[in-house]
């Protein structure tokens, strides 16, 4: 088998190689060249210093100069060129406390996190494989480079990436690995937020977000959302539902598609039912206001996390709204429009079909059937272009204070009654007959 190379990664290769210097593609080309993938990228490691590639190459970038690496820019493609290295001692555990220059590809190797990242290929030497990735490949397994204790303890994210490349490229886990994980997970707290939610983030876009299991199972999650543990020991005693709360949000985010606060919402749009779980006289578990509960809970991990403001608010509304029941009444359908507007109150109906399709088949189907309903009003009243806010409406503040009206309060107050009439009849939306209500309204104020 031959490695998959445009010609510019090759003449990249060649140059460094016409220079004196062995240079080898590595990491996630040389990955998805096993596994039938054509490569989008190629990052590369030579025995090369920095100094050297700079002298070969017109146009470079130091983007991690102090770590040996220089991007190469070619006919305008990067290209990541790292400097053979050895890294020694993890004091902070993430960065090496001394990493040196080699000249040995073997050496550059040995301190990758996995076999399957730890392949690489040259124009001369083809593929070499020092810890066996290709039959880890073909067995479809993550499995560490070495001993899993110790490339955990070199840097704890890694056991995120772990799981990463599992539900990434639906491979299992390396028993002696796995072990290593639950072993070391409470390390993960010494990583920082912001790398751990980059992670987290890339499980969740995943097309395997199911594999969020493997956070639980390994004991990881307790370590980030220590509240989700809970939820697999709630179960849910009432006919609506088949899963406990913990199985139930593993199949609604398996229920989303690919959007992050979608699937962030779903993962934690009922971690607060362990917390409202209560039981009637006949046995029946409830779960009044969890939706609250959830919201509180999701606000203080996401803070911790250090959650992007505007994904964090969507994330909220979603969880907030999604056990509201809308009815398909013009008027309802406007007035949740209006409450989340219209990117949001799309993603909330597609989080409750996920939601719903993940409770009992048996009793879901009238609650989708209402769903699509809400749906189809919704998009008939955008495509008609009726109005559902005030921003909406053919008369605005700058008019009422024309009119007579002080600003503040009593501005916002008449808008509002203005367009509560207007969503009952859109057509009243025209701009005479509005400020003749406003005038109105105005000599009875």
């Amino acid at each position: 088998m031959e490695m998959a190379l445009n010609s510019t990664a090759k003449d990249v290769l060649t140059k460094i190689e016409k220079a004196g210097f062995s240079a080898y593609i590595v990491g996630g080309a040389v990955r998805d060249t096993f596994m039938g993938i054509l490569p989008s990228d190629y990052d590369i490691a030579t025995n090369a210093e920095p100094k050297d590639i700079k002298s070969i190459f017109p146009h470079t970038v130091d983007t991690g100069i102090k770590h040996g690496t220089i991007t190469v820019i070619e006919n305008k493609m990067g290209f990541e060129v790292t400097t053979f290295r050895k890294e020694t001692g993890y004091s902070d555990k993430r960065h090496p406390d001394l990493v040196e220059y080699v000249d040995d590809i073997k050496e550059d190797l040995k301190r990758r996190d996995f076999t399957i990242n730890a392949m690489a290929y040259s124009l001369n030497d083809g593929f070499v494989d020092l810890f066996d990735g290709e039959r880890d490949i073909e067995k479809r397994i993550v499995r560490c480079v070495g001993e899993s204790e110790k490339r955990f303890k070199e840097d704890a994210l890694r056991m995120l990436r772990c799981i990463r490349f599992a539900a990434c490229l639906d491979f299992e886990i390396d028993d002696d690995t796995f072990s290593a994980i639950k072993k070391y997970g409470v390390l993960i707290k010494n990583v920082s937020s912001e790398r751990i939610l980059a992670e987290f983030n890339k499980i969740l876009l995943t097309d395997y977000p199911e594999k969020i299991r493997l956070l639980y199972d390994s004991g990881l999650i307790k370590y980030i959302i220590p509240e989700f543990c809970d939820c697999f020991n709630t179960e849910q005693n009432n006919r609506y539902h088949i899963y406990n709360v913990g199985e139930h949000i593993l199949k609604a985010v398996e229920n989303t598609p690919k959007d992050l606060a979608l699937r962030w919402s779903a993962l934690l749009h009922d971690v607060g039912k362990p917390r409202c779980k209560s039981k009637d006289s006949n046995g029946i578990y409830h779960f009044y206001g969890h939706h609250k509960e959830s919201v509180k809970i999701a606000d203080d991990v996401l803070h911790k996390l250090r959650m992007d403001r505007d994904l964090m608010h969507d994330i909220l509304v979603l969880i907030e709204n999604h056990d509201v029941h809308i009815d398909s009444s013009p008027m309802a359908v406007k007035k949740m429009l209006a409450r989340t507007g219209e990117n949001l109150f799309f993603k909330l109906l597609t989080l409750q079909e996920a939601d719903n399709s993940a409770k009992n088949m048996q009793y879901i189907e009238d609650k989708l059937s209402k769903i699509r309903a809400v749906l189809d009003k919704a998009q008939q009243i955008i495509a008609e272009g009726q109005p559902y806010t005030v921003s909406q409406l053919q008369i605005n503040g700058r008019d009422l204070i024309k009119l007579g009206y002080r600003a503040g309060r009593e501005i916002g107050d008449t808008l509002k009654f203005l367009l509560d009439e207007v969503l009952i009849d859109p057509k009243l939306n025209n701009r005479d007959y509005l400020i003749r209500r406003a005038l109105a309204r105005k000599k009875k104020i």
